[in-house]
């Protein structure tokens, strides 16, 4: 009689090893080890292909149908899935607690009526709980079905059984196979459960939604094979106490990449913003130093949002800079630009800067917005509100050229803008006519001189 094999493997990054380790080689984590037995499933996905065995195909032999995909009754969601939710894929669903997942979740289930059954499998709340919030969502779909249940032998045999349309698993860390000998929610309990989830939904063509949650620095926990393993990975991102939710695409099979969706959560749950940039720019003051609109892509999608800055004397003898929407390595660098390329003398000015509305933006196209806005409000100098800045900035201060330039501007045109700063070897490749003031810059100085702020 064979001895059962073991392993030992890491529970931070899964790394796997023949004998017991006090450190992980991979992560640097000690105490992590954790002894794994080797199960052989050799006839484990018999039942799932009905008892036939698959042979090669020619490709071209095959016929894709012309319905692949269901709008999930948001067009904001569907933007970022590439057109809607593709019959059999696995989409995985990570964000901050709080943020609105199982809100966001509910609503769809409640979206698809009439495509046929959808099965929500919660390890984490029971049915009273998920009732009152489908109540108070005004959820009204007959064909959900509730299933509280951690052991996903369980949670298999019932997709099965039922042969939903769509299922929801929330959330794949309180998902358990009693072949591991590890705990809920560690590497190999993760990587094991999302694999067999995928052979049964892949055999049946069920799209299945997995949330997960997030850790500390903002990635999915568990092993990274899981956005591997899945066809879509998707954010939810926002500050809890702020009504605005972004969700963002960072990988997708069946669409483009880096694509976002805009939500407001309001008391009935989730609602798409068709214009984002209106909503960002609505609450402006009138003509305040310290603010201005820029221009970002996200995705595919031109954005308008305004920059906010604010400097004051230093009390320290160290000035302080707080970057809140932007990557703090950035406004120092533009900061060290500012005083050696425009004279701006900021050594002893501490400089605050915020993104309005929760954004986080790591385009450089915002570099120029960035200078200028604190240009103004430490020379007092409003900018007018007429106005949309967009523009790289190198180390020696010239103004580079940027991405979508026609995009930006249509948008800027739509919102009822009259002049836009752009670089000018933007300007001078520039095809369609607009009816904007269309500014072309080489270099910080030169744009400070336009808007008056030298």
């Amino acid at each position: 009689m064979a001895k059962n094999k073991t392993i030992f493997v890491c529970n931070e990054c899964g790394y796997e090893s023949a004998k017991w380790l006090g450190k992980c080689p991979a992560c640097n984590s000690w105490n992590t080890f954790f002894e794994q037995k080797i199960v052989e499933t050799k006839n484990s996905n018999n039942n799932l292909n009905d008892g036939k065995i698959n042979t090669p195909q020619k490709l071209n032999s095959y016929v894709a149908s012309e319905k692949v995909r269901t709008s999930t009754g948001f067009g904001e969601l569907d933007r970022v899935l590439g057109g809607g939710l593709v019959k059999g894929s696995l989409i995985l669903l990570g964000g901050e607690p709080g943020i609105g997942k199982s809100t966001l979740i509910l609503q769809i289930c409640n979206k698809v009526k009439g495509e046929g059954n959808v099965l929500y499998v919660s390890g984490e709340e029971s049915a009273e709980q998920i009732k009152l919030r489908a109540d108070r969502l005004g959820i009204n779909n007959e064909d959900i079905l509730f299933l509280g249940e951690t052991n996903i032998d369980i949670v298999t045999q019932s997709i099965l059984n039922i042969n939903p349309k769509l299922v929801i698993i929330d959330s794949i860390q309180t998902m358990y196979s009693e072949e591991i000998t590890a705990a809920a929610g560690s590497v190999s309990q993760v990587r094991e459960i999302t694999s067999q989830i995928m052979r049964v939904c892949k055999s049946r063509e069920i799209t299945t939604i997995i949330i997960g949650h997030v850790t500390k620095d903002g990635t999915i926990a568990g092993p990274r094979v899981l956005e591997h393993m899945v066809d879509t990975v998707l954010y939810l991102e926002g500050e809890r106490y702020f009504s605005y939710r972004i969700l963002r695409g960072v990988k997708n099979r069946f669409g483009s990449t880096n694509e976002i969706g805009m939500f407001e959560m309001r008391e009935e749950g989730m609602t798409e913003i068709l214009n984002p940039s209106d909503v960002l720019i609505s609450e402006r003051e009138d003509n305040p130093a310290g603010s201005c609109v820029v221009s970002c892509i996200e995705g595919t999608r031109p954005i308008l949002v305004e920059l906010q800055a604010l400097t004051a004397q230093t009390v320290f003898g160290y000035p302080k800079r707080t970057a809140n929407g932007i990557d703090f390595n950035r406004l120092a660098l533009l900061i060290a630009v500012m005083e050696k390329k425009a004279g701006l003398n900021l050594g002893n000015q501490d400089v605050y800067l915020n993104v309005v509305g929760g954004l986080k933006i790591n385009e450089p196209s915002i570099d120029l917005g960035i200078i200028l806005v604190t240009a103004s409000i430490f020379r007092n100098i409003a900018i007018s509100k007429d106005v949309v800045i967009m523009g790289e900035v190198g180390l020696t201060g010239e103004v580079r050229r940027i991405n979508f330039i026609e995009k930006r501007l249509r948008e800027a045109e739509k919102l009822g803008f009259k002049i836009c700063i752009i670089p000018e070897s933007n300007k001078k490749v520039l095809k369609d006519k607009f009816k904007l003031d269309i500014i072309g810059v080489r270099n910080v100085k030169e744009a400070m001189e336009k808007l008056h702020l030298k």
